[in-house]
């Protein structure tokens, strides 16, 4: 097993773009998706705590398709919700909506 370095995600209020950013640095695979893994190592970097569970309630709150990953403006644009009702992120929604 591998140890990473990531970049941590923007104190204050990120904008959407640097969460999207942030989040790309774990498409581990380099599909262009997150899958419900992917988005569990994303929160056990912010020190979730039962990243497991999160992952998967964010990944069925945001899953459009059911495709099993995150993909796309929409599938994204729920996940943004999903870190804002339910992990706390906040999120300058600037330029994005």
């Amino acid at each position: 097993m591998a140890f990473m370095r990531y970049r941590a995600l923007p104190q204050g209020e990120p904008t959407v773009e640097e969460f999207r950013a942030w989040l790309a640095q774990f498409d581990s695979d380099r599909d262009g998706r997150i899958s419900r893994e992917e988005l569990q190592q994303a929160l056990r970097s912010l020190n979730v705590w039962f990243a497991w569970w999160k992952a998967r309630d964010g990944l069925r709150a945001a899953d459009a398709n059911g495709d099993g990953g995150v993909a796309g403006d929409d599938e994204v644009a729920r996940l943004f919700a999903f870190a804002q009702r339910h992990l706390n992120v906040k999120i300058n929604q600037l330029g994005y909506y």
